[in-house]
């Protein structure tokens, strides 16, 4: 069936109407302004940082000590260009929402040094990431009797990966990077099913076993030696608001859970007040808002259940 140009002359009139669109909403447009980072870049980036937190297992298999400082200096000297370039757009981002939209040639310049300066700290983190990132492989394995050994959980465990973007995200949230972290966790939450905002403090040996629908929010505090498992949620109760009502930002929201713990399928704690004391178990599908103290087991009373014989 031939086409009708007729009908392909209606996308002009449809493209004028889009373009007139963004001057209409003029909310949830960026054009004419500086660039924004690049999601594309940042998951490039993941990437390059796993190469280096857990070298030989991804892109490159044939490491070994006479070839692995030129891979790793190379890689290095690439990341420290993506990370100061992307840094940079973050920051002078954050500034255009504080002070308005302005491409000034030496304010760019300025966020530029800014950018070089917090990817070398950046960088240099990354032993001490390793150093806590071996604490959650190692929870894994202690944790799971499926698994084989260490090799298996780096290759396979959606909880690590999760917990490994988190701490990369977890650090540039602390050295004030914007929007690049959040970037990071909604791209690993798409990747794994667990949801752990940068900002929430997460101490070592932590392992979530399977994973899909964890949520652990902003505020949350996680001890050492912490295990939960999947659809836990570590949320906030409500959310408070001004006289205006606007929301109420930068006030703790989520639950503290202290060293040990061992948290359940489908469990959900809430609250900013809520503190899980010390080596407590908190069972399945548990509705928990208050806090329990150390070496307490929470847990709902068991259904009963019917048998009848089917008709």
């Amino acid at each position: 069936m031939a086409a009708d140009f007729r009908l392909k002359e209606q996308l002009h009139t449809l493209t004028d109407r889009i373009v007139e669109s963004y001057q209409e909403i003029g909310r949830i447009n960026h054009l004419g302004h500086c660039p924004l980072p690049s999601s594309a870049i940042v998951v490039e980036i993941i990437d390059d940082l796993k190469e280096l937190l857990y070298p030989g297992y991804r892109r490159r298999q044939t490491l070994h000590m006479g070839n692995v400082t030129y891979f790793v200096g190379d890689l290095i000297d690439s990341l420290h260009d993506k990370l100061t370039q992307q840094f940079a757009r973050a920051l002078r981002y954050e500034y255009d929402l504080k002070y308005g939209k302005d491409c000034d040639r030496r304010k760019l310049m300025d966020f530029e040094a800014r950018g070089q300066q917090e990817a070398i700290k950046f960088l240099e983190s990354i032993p001490s990431l390793r150093h806590l990132l071996v604490t959650d492989v190692e929870a894994a394995y202690d944790g799971d009797p499926a698994a084989s050994g260490l090799d298996e959980i780096i290759f396979c465990y959606p909880g690590l990966e999760a917990v490994t973007v988190h701490r990369i995200a977890h650090q540039l949230y602390r050295q004030g990077i914007p929007l690049i972290p959040r970037i990071m966790s909604e791209w690993s939450h798409n990747q794994t099913g667990i949801d752990i905002h940068p900002g929430a403090q997460i101490g070592p040996s932590f392992f979530i076993d399977h994973g899909t629908g964890v949520v652990i929010g902003e505020t949350c505090e996680i001890g050492t030696k912490v295990k939960i498992y999947q659809g836990v949620t570590l949320g906030a109760l409500s959310f408070a608001k001004d006289s205006d009502g606007n929301l109420v930002r930068g006030t703790k929201r989520h639950p503290t859970i202290e060293d040990g713990v061992v948290i359940y399928a489908n469990a959900t704690i809430l609250g900013g007040e809520t503190v899980v004391g010390t080596n407590s178990v908190i069972g399945a599908s548990v509705w928990l808002t208050k806090s329990v103290p150390p070496n307490t087991v929470v847990t709902i009373e068991t259904p009963s259940l019917r048998l009848r014989e089917a008709s």
